[in-house]
């Protein structure tokens, strides 16, 4: 038990410190006023195959981290994760054979992807709602005042957030897959055991009648 408390303690402080570093590195798309950094999310959305504590540490670990190293609202944007990474965390632990795609590719798991889905109106509601706040206390800079609430705020925020979301969940996933092979992740062995156990259940099942 305590090995198993070290070990998600570092993978979670592994990832805190990625989710602070890759918005410094990654390439941004910006179109104005929002701007959207390629796989700023993806550390988040890790911690998510591993447990709910990891989510809820990274979570909080990187929101804490950018209210020392940027803007409070990046910060409280930051911390908005914690919703959706602890519910999407107890789901995974709860149906890890979601992550088992049917088909070669997982972007045609619809199953997969409807979770993905999900996850992604509650991260974009989340920090729409964030914005929101500071669009109405007058706190952000003019040029979202100037597009207008629809745009700057709902369409570019929100919509925009919510595809951003959706291709950095994609991106975690291929890289836990990938991982999964060398590595314990638990959602990922919990969900191996569980379909070796169907298979090995499934000949006593198809036997023919005496």
């Amino acid at each position: 038990m305590k090995k198993s408390s070290v070990r998600n303690l570092t993978i979670a402080s592994l990832l805190v410190a990625m989710g602070i570093i890759i918005p410094m590195v990654m390439p941004r798309i910006t179109i104005g006023p929002a701007s959207f950094t390629l796989a700023s999310h993806v550390p988040v959305f890790l911690a998510m195959f591993f447990s709910p504590s990891v989510a809820l540490i990274v979570s909080l670990g990187t929101g804490f981290g950018f209210f020392i190293s940027a803007t409070p609202i990046i910060a409280l944007r930051a911390f908005s994760h914690l919703l959706f990474a602890v519910i999407g965390a107890f789901y995974l632990r709860k149906h890890p054979t979601i992550v088992l795609a049917k088909h070669k590719f997982v972007l045609f798991n619809g199953r997969f992807q409807l979770f993905n889905f999900v996850i992604g109106l509650i991260h974009s509601a989340a920090e729409l709602a964030v914005v929101s706040v500071f669009f109405t206390m007058g706190n952000l800079p003019e040029t979202y005042y100037t597009q207008g609430y629809l745009y700057s705020i709902f369409l570019l925020m929100g919509i925009g957030g919510l595809i951003h979301s959706l291709i950095d969940y994609n991106i975690a996933y291929f890289v836990a897959n990938a991982l999964s092979k060398q590595f314990d992740i638990p959602v990922f062995s919990q969900a191996k055991k569980l379909e070796q156990a169907k298979v090995a259940i499934l000949p006593q099942e198809i036997k023919p009648q005496q």
